[in-house]
């Protein structure tokens, strides 16, 4: 009996909201079939079929919160095996064989490797050997093939440490946790005494429990501070679509102050200005609030820019958005505006260092000269870390945004 453990699907949590199976006790199932779907912070991701067998048991109904590492199901492998999942027989030769066996000798039977107690390899490391058969072709345990994939990982670039040199989880964990490949996250503080508990309500779920999370989060770890001006768009043809204008000045005031398109890390006390402009933008839905990415703003044009706006709306809202379309924002955005209210104060969520906040537009009475006109105004408000951006650095990305969003083209 082979026990496969909820792996960390790249989300940054530590926990998962079981949606749906898709398998049942009894069910035989192979490779890479589609086995449950489970909620992260802010999409639902699919997990597939590690390995080939018979379902034995289901850890989990929908609904409920699974911690990664924490049982996900039990399967018995076709070929046989003893209670422990030790391979009985022969050892395995084949590169199938070579993958399963990733399952069945590892931490928990779940796909990942044996250490030892100094963080090593254990008896099931190969020492660095490539993990590619005689025949040339890639070795690599399903789940982590359908991880790499979800974290936009080359494992040409990894070294297995399964038998034989087969890539496992634990593999491409470590890759995306390295430092070159993703900031490490604030350290978070102690926990608060807790309030006295009431009856009643519901408990947070899904969207709305990421949610708690990231705002605690920025709270205990970003000292938020925020500017306030207004944009004034008379200059503007009727027809002016708001959101690329907006994005499009993000990225000139990127490039003429790059401080606010960074990641700190404040464990580290290291700031990386980033050469791509990513932004993340608010989308409201029924469930909560997601932020998907939209990427490379710089270098799109209006229409590109509508395009990918509506396609990340669309996704956003009937929940069918890929993982790889929510992770890396360099910047943020959030039109709340668009509903009510002028001003704000948007949260900083780390490791990024600065949200835009386009406020409700109006006619306002503005001085022109020795005369008095009514100009459509845009309210901003841009909130920054300042742990690591000046008041100068803020001011002058603020000055950038206002000069091109009050141009006429």
């Amino acid at each position: 009996m082979t026990i496969f453990n909820l792996p960390d699907l790249g989300e940054g949590l530590a926990e998962a909201e079981i949606v749906r199976w898709h398998v049942n006790v009894g069910d035989a199932v192979i490779v890479d079939q589609p086995m449950l779907a489970v909620e992260t912070a802010k999409a639902i991701v699919e997990v597939p079929v590690p390995f080939s067998g018979v379902v034995k048991a289901l850890h989990g109904q929908p609904g409920d919160i699974v911690e990664t590492g924490a049982p996900l199901i039990e399967l018995e492998s076709k070929r046989s095996t003893t209670d422990a999942g030790t391979v009985v027989g022969n050892v395995p030769t084949s590169d199938e064989e070579l993958i399963e066996s990733a399952y069945a000798g590892g931490r928990g039977n779940n796909g990942h490797s044996a250490h030892s107690a100094n963080g090593t390899n254990g008896a099931n490391a190969n020492n660095g050997i490539t993990p590619h058969s005689a025949n040339g072709q890639l070795r690599a345990a399903p789940a982590a093939r359908s991880l790499a994939r979800k974290l936009n990982i080359d494992l040409t670039q990894l070294t297995g440490s399964g038998p034989g040199g087969v890539i496992i989880v634990d593999d491409v964990i470590a890759h995306s946790n390295a430092p070159s490949n993703k900031p490490s996250a604030p350290t978070p503080t102690a926990a608060r005494p807790q309030a006295t508990p009431f009856t009643g309500g519901e408990q947070l779920r899904g969207l709305r429990r990421a949610m708690a999370q990231s705002m605690t989060l920025a709270h205990d770890n970003v000292a938020n501070c925020t500017i306030f001006d207004d944009a004034d768009l008379h200059r503007w043809h009727e027809s002016k679509d708001f959101t690329p204008r907006l994005l499009r000045a993000i990225a000139a005031a990127c490039q003429a102050e790059p401080a606010l398109n960074a990641w700190f890390d404040g464990a580290t006390q290291i700031r990386r200005e980033l050469p791509e402009i990513n932004v993340g933008m608010a989308v409201d839905t029924p469930h909560g609030l997601i932020v998907p990415i939209i990427r490379d703003v710089g270098s799109r044009s209006a229409s590109q820019l509508r395009g990918e706006i509506d396609r990340l709306k669309r996704a956003a809202r009937d929940r069918s958005i890929a993982p790889e379309d929510l992770r890396d924002a360099t910047f943020m955005l959030t039109n709340f505006g668009m509903m009510a209210g002028r001003y704000a104060t948007p949260v900083v969520l780390p490791p990024t260092v600065a949200i835009l906040g386009s406020g409700r537009l109006s006619r306002d009475v503005v001085a022109v000269n020795d005369r008095v006109e009514a100009h459509l105004r845009m309210p901003l408000s841009l909130t920054f870390d300042h742990r690591c951006v000046t008041g100068g650095e803020a001011a002058r990305f603020l000055a950038a945004v206002l000069r091109d969003l009050e141009k006429d083209n």
